[in-house]
């Protein structure tokens, strides 16, 4: 099943990697994951994906500003990113979005970005990966505004409002929350998603599923949310991770 894992969606610059980074990329690849997608949060931490890009053939990286990111970054930060969405082996913008979960955040400010780095994407005909927390509305208002390719992804809305999602053209992904047994929405939106629209990701070092709940997520452990959501979807487990294997490919250009 390695082989057809791909992550579409992780952090290894995560300090909780630190001193087991490149040793577990090293195992992983070696034992021949597909792929995994690098989800920069900000300057920094695209640097990072654009070099780690270079060390592994077939991890890729995003480019952007996370929206928790947003009341420390400046205009000419945000500029920062524009020239390295050009870099080999950018296959997106983002993680962008908007997160409403902590009193505090600068709404407004994430709007601003959010919508900034849309133009951006679309200036370079990249997809965007979008994070939205407690924030559904303005998402879908600005997605709907704009129209960009992308995944809306570790996706934690309604499957009314998964519906929306795939009526824009967009993919959505989820984490390992689809193994937990009190995440009756993640099971709704499963039902009615199809298989072609679907990115498996860990969101790493978050999200572990079971029986890892708790514990720092890696990507091999997409096998576990594969099953549990395949279990749903009512196919098979290999197939699913083809499919969706497939899927990461083809929204990012990846040949």
């Amino acid at each position: 099943m390695l082989s057809h894992i791909f992550d579409s969606h992780s952090h290894y610059d995560s300090s909780q990697f630190d001193g087991i980074r490149y040793t577990l990329l090293d195992e992983m690849f070696s034992q021949g994951l597909a792929g995994i997608i690098h989800a920069s949060t900000d300057y920094g931490s695209a640097i990072f994906g654009i070099e780690t890009a270079k060390r592994y053939e077939r991890f890729y990286t995003s480019i952007g500003i996370h929206p928790e990111a947003a009341s420390r970054t400046s205009d000419s930060d945000l500029k920062s990113i524009y020239p390295i969405v050009k870099k080999d082996k950018v296959v997106a913008v983002g993680e962008i979005g908007l997160d409403y979960h902590y009193e505090g955040y600068d709404r407004e400010r994430q709007i601003y970005l959010f919508k900034e780095q849309i133009k951006l994407a679309l200036d370079n005909d990249l997809p965007v990966i979008v994070h939205s927390r407690e924030a559904t509305l303005d998402t879908m208002e600005i997605l709907n505004q704009f129209k960009p390719r992308g995944v809306v992804h570790c996706f934690s809305g309604s499957a009314e409002t998964a519906k929306e999602v795939l009526a824009l053209g967009m993919y959505i992904g989820l984490t390992g929350v689809v193994t937990f047994k009190n995440n009756k929405k993640a099971k709704s939106v499963l039902e009615v998603l199809p298989a072609d629209r679907f990115l498996l990701e860990t969101d790493c070092p978050y999200m572990a599923p079971e029986p890892f709940r708790g514990k720092t997520c890696i990507s091999t452990m997409i096998e576990h949310t594969a099953k549990k959501s395949a279990e749903i979807m009512g196919l098979d487990p290999l197939e699913l991770l083809k499919i969706t294997e497939q899927n990461a490919k083809t929204l990012f250009n990846i040949k």
